[in-house]
C-alpha cells in the first residue's frame, strides 16, 4: 500500500477519512469533532464522515460502512472495546487505522506512546507513518495487544468505570488487590502443536505487543510485526510473589520472577474449569479454553515516526511537540 494519496497535479494530497466514536468516551462531542474537523481542514484533508457507535454495534458496522464509502483512513475514539470492534472489520483490507485515545484504559494507544493526547493521535496520522501489525485470531476474532485468560480478565471485571473516570487507570490497582488471593487455574498449554505442557497459572496473556495499563511494559521482547505471539505465564502463589513480580516490571529488569515466557505462532490454552478471558483489555465471556494464532501483517496502523522501530511508541512524544505546534497554529488562524 502506498502510504500517500496522490492528486492528479502529483502532489501529496489528502486522505478520505471517517471517524468512528463511542458517545459515552466522550465528554464534549461536539468539541472532539471541531478539532479534530478544524485539524485536518488545516493540513489539506477533506472533511471526515462521522459514526457514532451503539450498544447494539460497538463499532464494527460503522467500521464496514466507512471503508465502503471509501475511507482511505479509520479515526477510533472510544475505550478498547470501540477499537476491537473497529479492527476487527478492519483486518485484511488496505485501510489503516488512527487511534485517537479517549477513557483511561486503551491499551493500544498505551503501546503507541499516545496516552490520552488527542493532538498527537492526530498528528501521527497526519504524518502518514503506516506499519503493518500481526493480530492475534481467536475463534474469529481479533486483537492487536493480547488476549488474557484468569487474573487480568478477573482485574478488568472488577474495575468500575467510575472509578476508571475518577482516577485514572490506577483504578486496574484496586481491582486488582480484590484477587490477588485467588486459587491458581489448572492449564495445559501447547505452543505450535507441540505436546501440552501442565501449568499451575494465575493468569495467562498471549501477547501481541508488550504494554498493559498504565504503558507498564511487560514484555520486552514483544514486537508487533515478527510473526510470533508471547506468551507470559504468571504463576505467584502469595502477595509477596505479586509484589516481587510488580517491581520486577516497573524496574524493566530483563527477568521477571514467577513468569515464564513462551513464543509461537500458535497457542493453545486449557483449563480443568471456565476461567474468565479477555481480549485487548475487554472482557469476554468465560471459557475452558483459550486458542490463539497470529496473522502476520494483517492490519495497517497510523504509527509515530520513524514506522520501523520495534517498539510502537518510539518517538512518539517528539510527535506529540509537532502536534502541539500545529494545534497552536490551527488555533491561532
Amino acid at each position: 500500500m502506498d502510504n500517500r494519496a496522490q492528486d492528479d497535479g502529483g502532489r501529496t494530497a489528502g486522505l478520505r477519512s471517517a471517524v468512528v466514536v463511542n458517545p459515552v468516551k466522550v465528554t464534549d462531542l461536539d468539541g472532539l469533532r471541531a478539532r479534530v474537523t478544524d485539524t485536518l481542514a488545516g493540513a489539506g484533508w477533506p472533511e471526515p464522515a462521522w459514526f457514532e457507535t451503539t450498544v447494539r454495534d460497538p463499532g464494527a458496522g460503522q467500521t464496514r460502512q466507512a471503508v465502503e464509502d471509501g475511507a482511505q483512513l479509520v479515526f477510533v475514539c472510544g475505550g478498547d472495546g470501540t477499537v476491537l470492534s473497529c479492527v476487527n472489520s478492519l483486518v485484511g483490507t488496505d485501510v489503516a487505522l488512527a487511534v485517537l485515545p479517549s477513557g483511561t484504559g486503551n491499551l493500544l494507544a498505551a503501546n503507541l506512546g499516545l496516552s490520552t493526547d488527542l493532538g498527537t493521535g492526530l498528528q501521527v496520522a497526519l504524518e502518514r507513518g503506516r506499519r503493518r501489525l500481526d493480530v492475534g485470531e481467536f475463534e474469529g476474532r481479533y486483537f492487536t495487544v493480547m488476549a488474557g485468560m484468569g487474573f487480568d480478565a478477573q482485574m478488568l471485571a472488577a474495575t468500575s468505570e467510575t472509578t476508571k473516570k475518577r482516577i485514572g487507570w490506577p483504578a486496574y490497582v484496586i481491582g486488582a488487590a480484590r484477587h490477588l488471593r485467588d486459587r491458581p487455574m489448572r492449564l495445559e498449554i501447547s505452543i505450535d502443536g507441540a505436546p501440552p505442557v501442565r501449568w499451575r497459572a494465575r493468569s495467562v496473556l498471549v501477547a501481541n505487543v508488550g504494554r498493559l495499563q498504565g504503558g507498564v511494559r511487560l514484555l520486552s521482547e514483544a514486537e508487533p510485526d515478527d510473526g510470533l505471539l508471547d506468551v507470559a505465564i504468571l504463576t505467584p502463589r502469595s502477595v509477596h510473589h505479586w509484589l516481587a513480580m510488580g517491581w520486577a516490571v516497573l524496574r524493566r529488569r530483563d527477568r521477571v520472577p514467577r513468569m515464564q515466557v513462551l513464543r509461537g505462532r500458535t497457542v493453545e490454552i486449557t483449563s480443568r474449569r471456565p476461567e474468565p478471558r479477555e481480549l485487548d483489555g475487554d472482557v469476554i465471556e468465560p471459557g475452558r479454553t483459550l486458542n490463539v494464532r497470529i496473522r502476520p501483517e494483517a492490519l495497517w496502523l497510523s504509527v509515530p515516526r520513524p514506522a520501523d522501530a520495534p517498539d510502537l511508541s518510539y518517538d512518539a512524544a517528539a510527535v506529540a511537540e509537532r502536534g502541539e505546534r500545529s494545534a497552536g497554529g490551527t488555533r491561532g488562524e
